[in-house]
């Protein structure tokens, strides 16, 4: 199934996980077989495979191109000469693990010319990306493009995991072997692992936040009780349709693994003339989530928001989960509606795409919790409502209310502990002040008087 999406040139396939099939020229597909003795057109088939071969089905991902050129037949890669780029993809204990609660400013946008590759700082993760275990958390911020018709072309190939892509601030236009996506902010992307693409800002520049998946890939979550309807719906999930350009100009493709960034230079990767399979990069837009809360009484855990997640082998349990916080409606009674105080043995990143969170004001001396910013409560370390937010939301006449509107939150949840990097201690802009939000707390216990 294609749809036109609200851009005049670029048009997809719906549908989370399905098998897709797409040809840019009529006739590039096999008719029912996959490795043809002769191609049609003289195209090259080549499997893209994103799972072992014997993974069981539902867990089974692969996709057949059928190319101009096969990139076997790329030169040998070398070590990158230049990068300024901050990749990290091993977190073992450091110097900066600490049950510290975290909260970041935005990183600036370049004023000198910065590309996707140069312009990744990794903030925190957990796990190794060779022992295909656990995620990275990045930041990016770039003011120039990786590919161009006049003096850049530039490709990136991803082995170490699949990258979800969370736009903050410009939109920006992802070129991949299997077609292209236009992605805003209030829109993410996943890029999976080991696909040719090249992202170029839009507007001239770009920021946003990525998780990197190193342990399987993103699914949809299960729906339990709340039956067959509601949060993401597979069918608002976009995949590309086959677009190529047959080119022999010379294109530095960057390949990363274990963060070391590798480059050879070659002709066109994005010759896919056709291609067939459930692997397969996609976008989606967050503001079509189906968002389920309490019509009763008390605040709902945060999993109800779960938009995307990725399963470790202990049940309900995710390596990270990938949640929003919608602008929806508040009627729960006799209820405290924000976020409570609690402890978690899962650990939590936040970022802020628009607007205002609701359990947090501008409270701090650099500004607070702010669009393109970030804040990291690891395991077991308390966290809740600024007090200010506490003392409003506890005293004030309870009605049928709009909460989030003009404002997405997310979080990156995961079972792991966040070990955070030199560059997110260091180098990044820390709000110093974070702590201090909770400071002023009063001890309102009274023993002598319930209060209810």
């Amino acid at each position: 199934m294609s749809s036109n999406n609200n851009t005049k040139h670029l048009q997809y396939h719906s549908g989370f996980n399905n098998q897709h099939a797409s040809e840019a020229l009529k006739g590039a597909l096999p008719d029912f077989q996959n490795t043809p003795q002769k191609c049609p057109f003289g195209l090259y088939a080549e499997q893209l495979q994103g799972s072992s071969f014997t993974a069981p089905r539902e867990h089974n991902f692969r996709s057949w191109l059928y190319r101009i050129r096969p990139t076997a037949s790329y030169p040998e890669f070398k070590p990158l000469k230049k990068s300024s780029s901050k990749i990290q993809c091993s977190f073992p204990t450091n110097e900066y693990t600490s049950p510290r609660r975290y909260r970041w400013m935005p990183v600036d946008i370049p004023n000198e010319k910065t590309d996707f590759i140069d312009g990744i700082f990794t903030i925190a993760g957990a796990g190794n990306a060779a022992m295909k275990s656990g995620f990275a958390t990045h930041l990016y911020a770039i003011s120039d493009d990786m590919y161009n018709s006049t003096d850049k072309k530039r490709v990136m190939i991803n082995a170490d995991g699949d990258f979800l892509l969370v736009p903050e601030h410009g939109a920006l236009y992802i070129k991949t072997e299997f077609g292209d996506l236009e992605v805003h902010p209030k829109e993410i992307a996943v890029i999976p692992r080991g696909v040719r693409f090249a992202i170029n800002p839009l507007n001239g520049t770009a920021r946003g936040y990525i998780c990197e998946l190193f342990q399987g890939h993103f699914e949809l979550p299960g729906l339990g009780p709340i039956g067959a309807n509601g949060l993401a719906n597979p069918r608002d999930f976009l995949y590309p349709t086959a677009r190529y350009e047959e080119s022999d100009d010379k294109v530095q493709v960057v390949h990363k693994m274990q963060a070391k960034l590798f480059e050879t230079q070659t002709w066109s990767p994005f010759d896919v003339v056709a291609w067939h399979g459930n692997y397969a990069p996609y976008k989606y837009d967050l503001t079509k989530f189906c968002a389920v809360n309490s019509v009763t009484f008390d605040h709902i855990d945060p999993s109800v928001f779960t938009v995307l997640t990725a399963q470790s082998p202990v049940a309900g349990t995710a390596v990270v989960d990938f949640v929003i916080f919608p602008p929806r409606w508040g009627v729960a009674e006799n209820t405290f509606r924000p976020p409570y105080f609690h402890r978690n043995t899962m650990s939590e990143y936040m970022g802020l795409i628009t607007g205002n969170y609701e359990a947090k004001m501008a409270t701090s001396k650099k500004g607070g919790f702010v669009p393109g910013g970030g804040s990291l409560h690891n395991c077991m370390s308390g966290h809740g409502p600024e007090i200010r937010v506490f003392e409003k939301e506890s005293t004030k006449k309870l009605e049928p209310e709009r909460v989030g509107d003009g404002s997405l939150a997310f979080m990156f949840e995961s079972m792991y502990h966040f070990n955070v990097t030199k560059f997110g201690a260091q180098e990044a802009t820390l709000d110093e002040d974070y702590a201090e939000v909770w400071s002023d707390v009063k001890k309102n216990f009274n023993p002598n008087e319930r209060g209810v």
